[in-house]
């Protein structure tokens, strides 16, 4: 059971430059994995291609052996969720319970099912205490749980989280650990595009390094972060408790501060 990506090519409507070029990679069940690189390496347009927002110019993409080219969005939406960076590009019903139910009650699905699994996910994502509330006058950083929520109610195998952490305080930061324990717990495939490598750190295991519209890097988050040629050619920085390791010359190879404490000692 895995995401495959074979020679991805990807070009927008009326533009003579490709956005991803000749993109491979697989991500198997129950994975962790982040998706790094600067602004323009062609990370959000991979990751909406593997949700069948947009079709590839060339290349497969294959979800748990299904072919998503002659699939619709609706079609794969069970099998991939993908919550956006921006949730009011997703929310378009005026109440929280009419949000999160909306796919279930498309689907037919029993009321006691329903009732459950708007409970379930209303407790992992922390947002109970808005259910009554219109989701625009929910504050952005928790309306973002509320996408979260309507994803996790779909309950696809792979969930990609986008930008995650942008506009969290510690309460948010915390919830999104919650939120993946919750999917890992239940052996779901989580993915992530972030520019926050003390986030991907301490909660991903493994990173996928794009540049140049092209993946350049796939290793475990100790390797990647600890290759400053590859770092340099994707512009994006180590978590600081890793460059205050490196430039004390400590020989561990250090991702957080519970480590770097323990190095220095």
């Amino acid at each position: 059971m895995a995401i495959e990506v074979k020679n991805l090519c990807f070009a927008y409507p009326g533009s003579p430059a490709t956005a991803v070029e000749n993109v491979s990679f697989t991500i198997g069940k129950g994975e962790r994995v982040a998706i790094i690189g600067q602004n323009g390496a062609g990370k959000s347009t991979t990751v909406k291609i593997i949700d069948n927002i947009y079709k590839p110019t060339s290349g497969t993409i294959l979800v748990d052996g299904i072919d998503t080219k002659d699939k619709t969005t609706a079609e794969i939406a069970p099998h991939v969720g993908y919550v956006f960076q921006n949730p009011n590009d997703q929310i378009f019903n005026d109440d929280v319970t009419k949000e999160i139910e909306y796919v279930l009650r498309y689907w037919k699905l029993p009321e006691e099912e329903i009732v459950r699994r708007r409970n379930e996910v209303l407790d992992v994502t922390g947002i109970r205490d808005f259910i009554h509330t219109h989701p625009f006058d929910i504050p952005l950083p928790i309306r973002k749980f509320l996408t979260v929520a309507v994803v996790l109610a779909v309950g696809p195998d792979y969930v990609i989280l986008d930008e995650p952490t942008a506009g969290q305080d510690n309460w948010g930061r915390a919830q999104l650990k919650t939120v993946m324990d919750y999917l890992q717990n239940k052996g779901k495939t989580i993915i992530t595009i972030s520019h926050d490598m003390e986030f991907v750190a301490e909660n991903f295991d493994r990173v996928i390094v794009m540049a140049h519209k092209n993946v350049i890097a796939d290793g475990s988050c100790r390797e990647i972060f600890y290759r400053s040629d590859i770092l340099a050619d994707a512009r994006v920085k180590p978590p600081v408790c890793t460059e205050i390791a490196q430039k004390l010359g400590l020989k561990e190879k250090v991702l957080n501060l519970q480590e770097l404490v323990a190095a220095v000692r």
